[in-house]
């Protein structure tokens, strides 16, 4: 009778200590404001170790720093490519047509730039792309022609989607400005022109007295780089500001709308602005982040990785300092520009893999915290080792004890 009491108060004991543990372990974790138990991203130091290299130069809240998306390719969700000269953009608008992992692949055939890429659940674009679309707002469409011009394009595509208002969400690549400037200079120096580009603004394209061309004839192939660079007119200088900003707010290519000191200051804020809100934006020169970032962002997953080119036709330019410092000085907004981009994108960079570190401690942290309980439980029952007591058998005990 006693060795039976005995047993009875060691199972009781034991599923008490099972109890105790489970709760003193993962009950601290857990928290009722945030769902899944976890601390809302607020509460997250995003920088415990900061990367040597990289020092954050502004502030961005969270709010900024997070971009998970709910892309719904089966919805009426649209990605929507701004594709920058010399940025790196047609190996990337390659990968979105070609890399992607897909319910139902892109359709690109030998000899045709573009390439079909249905939803998986009827015959309607999800991607508005130089290699999906084409120039269909024109050549090398900026944001303000994007903007205007896309649903529209779209709605006459897919008539059937006028039903449901569509969600676009546009995505762009960045350079660094001293080396996508000499690309676009190696570039018009071998013949290209880009005539074809609309460079429609508040319904209208510019006058030739609002952009006058920088050579005669039909090409200007063969330019040095000072001629290049004294063209006063030449939209190459700070490309990627003016291709970012809403262009109406300082009267589109009409340089006496307001001062110019003020058009620049506009035109920078603006593109800062329409940056920080677009879904997503990689850098040329940090491949590997670009991929991960859109990969999470997105949820979507590229079938190889992307490569990190250090050798190009910019890379090649020799060029002295003191060419280096005019290239500056002509794309000063654009330097700014990149500087302010960069610093964002890092620190986008930084809070997503922090947020992933953390889960997969806290996953960790789970597992090892079942094994110790596991190995908590009493071992006197021989008949049946490795039984864990369930809920209602132990409130039976309890309630006998």
């Amino acid at each position: 009778m006693v060795e039976r009491a005995s047993k009875f108060v060691l199972v009781v004991a034991g599923s008490a200590c099972f109890m105790l543990i489970l709760y003193q372990y993962a009950g601290p974790g857990l928290s009722l404001g945030a769902p899944g138990g976890r601390a809302p991203p607020d509460d997250l130091d995003l920088f415990p170790t900061p990367d040597p290299h990289y020092e954050k130069k502004y502030y961005f809240p969270v709010r900024e720093l997070e971009r998970s998306l709910r892309f719904d390719m089966k919805g009426d969700d649209v990605i929507v490519f701004l594709h920058i000269q010399k940025t790196g953009g047609t190996t990337f608008g390659r990968h979105l047509v070609q890399n992607v992992r897909l319910e139902v692949p892109c359709d690109c055939r030998p000899g045709q730039k573009k390439c079909t890429c249905y939803r998986p659940n009827r015959r309607e674009t999800w991607l508005f792309s130089r290699f999906s679309t084409g120039w269909s707002c024109g050549l090398h469409a900026d944001w303000t022609e994007l903007t205007n011009c896309v649903p529209g394009v779209l709605d006459r595509r897919d008539p059937a989607a006028l039903r449901t208002p569509r969600k676009f969400y546009y995505i762009t690549l960045l350079r660094d400005p001293v080396s996508r400037y000499l690309s676009e200079w190696r570039h018009v120096q071998r013949g290209a022109t880009w005539k074809t580009s609309l460079h429609m603004c508040d319904g209208r394209t510019p006058t030739p007295e609002e952009l006058p061309p920088c050579y005669e004839g039909t090409d200007w192939s063969g330019c040095t780089l000072q001629e290049f660079m004294d063209c006063p007119y030449n939209l190459a200088n700070n490309r990627q500001v003016r291709m970012l900003a809403d262009l109406s707010l300082v009267g589109c290519y009409n340089l006496s709308f307001i001062p110019e000191g003020k058009r620049a200051q506009l035109l920078l804020d603006s593109a800062k602005k329409n940056l920080r809100g677009m879904a997503f934006f990689g850098l040329t020169e940090f491949q590997r982040k670009t991929q991960y970032l859109f990969e999470r962002t997105f949820n979507l997953k590229f079938i190889r990785p992307f490569m990190q080119y250090n050798s190009t036709r910019a890379g090649g330019v020799e060029v002295d300092e003191d060419t280096i410092r005019r290239i500056e000085e002509l794309n000063d907004l654009d330097m700014q520009l990149y500087d302010y981009a960069k610093d964002l994108f890092q620190q986008r960079y930084q809070y997503k893999r922090q947020l992933e570190r953390r889960e997969q401690r806290l996953k960790s942290r789970e597992e090892r915290l079942l094994h110790r309980a596991k190995e908590a439980l009493p071992r006197d029952d021989a008949e049946e080792p490795g039984r864990v007591p369930t809920e209602d058998y132990m409130s039976h005990i309890i309630e006998k004890w």
